[in-house]
């Protein structure tokens, strides 16, 4: 019998008792990414910039480790896994999902302090993130890493150049680790998610019709149209993903850029 996840749990699925760092887990994918682990038996430490949804993530899950940092910061990165060293004794995974949608725009209209900042959080943070796992997961004898990028990793992506370059660059960081990490028994991947229903995607839809002179219904259904299915996915979606990968199912499954996403067929 299996559960909602599609994993057998009679059968063990391997997550349980995982260590699991997962950066912006607060909410939005993080959060449900999050969420499902935790039902899975595995002991997470988590990071966000946002106190409200610190708050409200300890008093859902009080046992469960957290810390304030930007992981654009390497003093906040190196803070984050000091303490969830300390909470968890160990680390068997890491999923490097904080992110910002950056600024929509032609490219002569971007701040370069936008583009900065977008390249700090989204890339910069991920390699923080990585260098910082990569011991422990050494460490416990072999582990996984998942990173967060995006089907703008995939295709160019017009007046979003800041998300989508870093998001390209997050898929290289994802395979170049996988090879280089291979023979220690760890694994990399990247997954894609597409059109994530949500805050963010609902700001990115709102700034751009604005910016085309276009209703925010009829801005929608244009971006829909570019997907096969004809509909934006869930963060749940993208955290069934992550469970598979840090399950038994993905015991082999490295070095792969998994698109999470109703087959988008461009940007």
């Amino acid at each position: 019998m299996q559960d909602e996840t599609g994993l057998t749990p009679s059968q063990g699925n391997g997550i349980e008792g995982q260590r699991v760092i997962i950066t912006a887990g607060a909410s939005g994918i993080g959060r449900a990414i999050t969420d499902l682990l935790i039902s899975n038996g595995a002991r997470v430490h988590i990071c966000d910039v946002n106190d409200d949804f610190l708050e409200e993530f300890s008093a859902t899950y009080p046992d469960a480790g957290f810390t304030k940092a930007d992981v654009a910061s390497e003093a906040d990165v190196d803070r984050l896994f000091d303490e969830a060293s300390r909470q968890l004794g160990g680390l068997d995974a890491l999923i490097n999902n904080a992110g910002i949608a950056g600024a929509t725009g032609g490219i002569d209209e971007i701040d370069p302090a936008d583009w900065r900042r977008c390249i700090d959080i989204n890339l910069t943070g991920q390699f923080l993130c990585a260098r910082r796992a990569t011991p422990m997961l050494k460490a416990a004898g072999g582990g996984a890493i998942v990173s967060i990028s995006s089907v703008a990793g995939k295709y160019g992506y017009a007046f979003r150049t800041p998300y989508s370059s870093t998001k390209f660059a997050v898929i290289g960081l994802a395979l170049s680790l996988a090879k280089e990490l291979g023979p220690d028994n760890i694994r990399v991947n990247a997954i894609l998610p597409g059109i994530v229903e949500g805050p963010r995607i609902e700001s990115v839809i709102r700034d751009r019709a604005k910016q085309v002179g276009l209703s925010y219904e009829k801005m929608e259904k244009e971006y829909l149209q570019k997907v096969s299915l004809r509909r934006m996915v869930t963060a749940r979606d993208v955290a069934d993903m992550v469970c598979m990968l840090l399950s038994n199912a993905g015991k082999n499954i490295s070095g792969q850029s998994i698109a999470v996403d109703g087959n988008v067929e461009t940007l």
